[in-house]
């Protein structure tokens, strides 16, 4: 049996990646309903897929669904989610969750109180590569994790009534919006963060939003870690690398953090702890390549929520890791406001 899916906010990420890939791809999803504040577009969604296109987020939570995958602009998100939750439906949220740590809380609450899931859209903890570097470090293939750093970054121009590019509706620019990713990955791998130190700017974008911020880290094991993503930097000349280091090895990827399901990752370990080498000598080689099978990681998303909905089992990625990483970039602003370094409640 299918779990029903409307869509709210389908002109977006649900039109590129989501709708396509995810939900109608998905084996235990059916796509049934979807509305935008732009009819034209909503309707051609509507007829390219199969759904029934609707003139309001009324007419679509008046019908038969088990799940709404919300992917408007964030300052709507805490509005939509609790009334979704209302009517008794399952809510999947993009990230990020809601516009502060309270509204975070206010969501996570009423969907409790209405007894409804509430699950989080951080699809790159599904890229296989992410995975497999995941199992590497918890089977102690780097031996101690040291240090880690994950970039993303984009060509994001001004553009007339872009939400990203205001504080107000998008809640940040470039930490918010790619930020996130990194800083969910980073915890995903190394554990959780202590105490994050952050500054941020504008230095070629002149909207209100950030087009730059650095974020360095420090896990509550003592291991440190940087973030880094721009919205000044054209898409071709960030190679969004992700690397990971340790004591005995690391694990060295490049074009895994995004929206497409490749990139390539290289893991350089030693058997064992080895003694000073005066030379330091690199032995240049390519070390070994880790290459798992591709996995398209809105249609895993979507899968492992309608798993859970229809297992009754809590999402893999929940409105409690939503308010976790507000918690994170509330943090990251916040040093950055101040010039201090803030430690994670």
């Amino acid at each position: 049996m299918k779990t029903k899916w409307g869509v709210i906010g389908s002109a977006g990420i649900a039109r590129r990646r989501t709708i396509p890939e995810g939900i109608v791809a998905a084996e235990n999803a059916e796509f049934t309903a979807v509305y935008d504040i732009n009819q034209e577009a909503n309707a051609e969604i509507a007829a390219e897929f199969g759904a029934v296109p609707c003139k309001s987020v009324e007419e679509l939570l008046a019908l038969e669904l088990d799940v709404v995958y919300v992917a408007t602009p964030t300052w709507l998100h805490c509005d939509q989610v609790n009334h979704i939750a209302s009517t008794g439906k399952h809510v999947l949220c993009e990230k990020p969750l809601g516009m502060s740590v309270t509204e975070c809380e206010r969501m996570i609450e009423d969907c409790a109180a209405n007894n409804v899931k509430l699950g989080v859209g951080f699809m790159m903890r599904y890229h296989a590569h992410h995975q497999a570097a995941l199992q590497m470090i918890c089977d102690g293939g780097i031996g101690m994790p040291v240090f880690a750093r994950a970039q993303l970054s984009c060509w994001y121009p001004p553009i007339p009534d872009a939400w990203r590019q205001s504080p107000q509706l998008g809640g940040g620019g470039s930490l918010m919006d790619l930020g996130g990713h990194c800083l969910d990955l980073l915890e995903m791998f190394m554990g959780p963060v202590g105490s994050v130190q952050c500054v941020t700017g504008n230095l070629v974008q002149s909207y209100a939003s950030e087009d730059t911020a650095v974020a360095l880290l420090e896990f509550e094991s003592g291991a440190k870690g940087v973030v880094d993503c721009l919205f000044n930097v054209p898409d071709a000349s960030s190679l969004n690398r992700l690397e990971l280091y340790g004591s005995q090895g690391s694990i060295l990827a490049e074009g895994t953090i995004g929206q497409l399901p490749g990139g390539s990752m290289t893991a350089r370990l030693e058997e064992s702890d080895a003694g000073y080498a005066a030379q330091q000598e690199r032995t240049g080689d390519g070390g070994m390549v880790i290459a798992p099978p591709p996995v398209n990681m809105y249609c895993a998303e979507v899968e492992a929520f309608a798993r859970a909905v229809q297992d009754n089992t809590e999402p893999p990625i929940s409105g409690k890791d939503g308010l976790r990483s507000q918690a994170l970039l509330t943090a990251c602003y916040e040093s950055a406001r101040t010039g201090t370094r803030i430690k994670i409640q």
